[in-house]
């Protein structure tokens, strides 16, 4: 969340940062410092009153030991008027408390100063392009390429579950965990990420640390009368591994990776394209997590991305590069670059990476801190980025090496992996 403190020092500045996002998140901000105002008001007339208590206590003490009970009794009286006082502040700082902090968890990130302002998409810069379209005269789509081979049942996983799921088959299912493996072995044994395996169910805090509720909740599978939910990516899980922790400054940076299945109602995407495995309720995703000092964490982002990048680099398929603006940056990042591959098939990008600096924001609600060289806490700048999303990966792969006699060539950096140098 944003810190009060920054917004008390400069709030007109903070709302006008957020208002380049869109939407209204910027008006909240003086409720914010209201509440902030009455909650601050409430704690310093409380210990004015607990001193003033202290003081009658005392001569309630004297006067009893005078021999004087009833000067004594009247005192008293005044004493228990003050307490009822202190209880009604309590009650108020905590109301007035309760509501600052709820404001707070529904305020997005500030933008980076970096960050291009936009409306929407339409507005991100592409930063830079890698490889080329391969030449494909009419090229089949994953769909009909996954039949084709029989690679995936669209048919059983609607059976099993309904729309928005999928059954992996054969070498369709050999694919998908050979790209697993090979993702993670890449990341691990070149980038120098720890491995982790990770629940896929999360706690509700947990969720709330990196951002995804309050806001998104009606994205997200919950359990338990929502105490729980089903993850919706790694970043969850693997981020919350530090939360309520106080590290070391040699600790850092932390780098972390690993393999779930996310969950996700994707509610408000009717309309978009739902073809195929671009968009599901269940998909596969290795996910890569820095936690860093912040000083570093704008360097490190530039780090993120192109271990990212390097995966799509060694299977040789051809992407671009674009930075999200303003306008459609995500909910809890400062700053993000989105990594879309070609998808011959769509004829068009396919976001299948989005890394991100999310600066102090989901720190400050895990209250993931570090003591610095000064030996001061500090709190630590998260990142996080995909690395990668496996369904979008997969169409490109199949999409992308498809042959003119209907086969798929398998990259050689994939083939150790999948046992064999094609499809078909």
């Amino acid at each position: 969340m944003l810190d009060i403190k920054a917004i008390r020092e400069d709030a007109a500045a903070i709302k006008e940062r957020l208002a380049t996002r869109g939407g209204d998140a910027h008006l909240l901000i003086d409720e914010v410092l209201a509440c902030d105002e009455s909650r601050r008001s409430a704690e310093t007339d409380k210990q004015s009153l607990q001193s003033q208590r202290k003081q009658l206590s005392k001569q309630i003490g004297a006067l009893m030991g005078q021999g004087k009970a009833d000067e004594a009794e009247s005192i008293k009286e005044e004493v228990r008027l003050i307490g009822e006082k202190i209880s009604a502040l309590d009650e108020a700082g905590e109301t007035a408390g309760s509501r600052q902090t709820e404001l707070l968890m529904s305020i997005p990130n500030l933008p980076h100063a970096d960050c291009p302002v936009g409306a929407d998409e339409d507005a991100n810069p592409e930063i830079r392009v890698w490889g080329e379209k391969p030449e494909i005269a009419e090229p089949l789509d994953h769909v009909a390429l996954a039949e084709k081979h029989g690679l995936i049942s669209f048919d059983d996983g609607t059976r099993l579950t309904g729309s928005g799921y999928v059954v992996y088959r054969g070498k369709g299912a050999r694919l998908e965990r050979a790209l697993i493996q090979f993702l993670l072995n890449t990341q691990t044994e070149e980038h120098g990420y720890e491995e982790v395996n990770v629940p896929h169910i999360i706690k509700r805090e947990c969720m709330e640390g990196t951002g995804q509720l309050p806001k998104f909740e009606d994205d997200m599978y919950g359990l338990e009368d929502n105490t729980l939910f089903l993850a919706p990516t790694a970043e969850v899980p693997v981020t919350n591994l530090y939360r309520d922790t106080l590290l070391k400054n040699e600790d850092l940076p932390i780098k972390l990776t690993a393999y779930t299945p996310c969950f996700r109602r994707e509610a408000g995407s009717a309309g978009r394209d739902n073809r195929g495995i671009i968009r599901m309720h269940q998909f596969d995703k290795v996910e890569l997590v820095q936690i860093v000092q912040p000083e570093k964490s704008l360097e490190l982002l530039e780090e993120l991305t192109g271990h990212a990048e390097a995966i799509l680099q060694k299977l040789g398929l051809h992407y671009r590069v674009i930075e999200l603006c303003t306008g459609d940056i995500g909910f809890s990042s400062a700053k993000t670059y989105d990594i879309e591959v070609w998808s011959p098939g769509q004829n068009k990008f396919l976001e299948v990476s989005s890394c991100s600096n999310f600066g102090d924001y989901q720190a400050r609600r895990m209250k993931l801190r570090y003591k610095d060289e000064d030996g001061k806490n500090q709190i630590c700048h998260t990142l996080n980025g995909s690395g990668t999303a496996l369904p979008r990966l997969y169409v490109a792969l199949i999409e992308q090496y498809q042959q003119p006699d209907g086969s798929i060539l398998i990259p050689e950096v994939l083939a150790p992996y999948f046992g064999a140098d094609k499809i078909g």
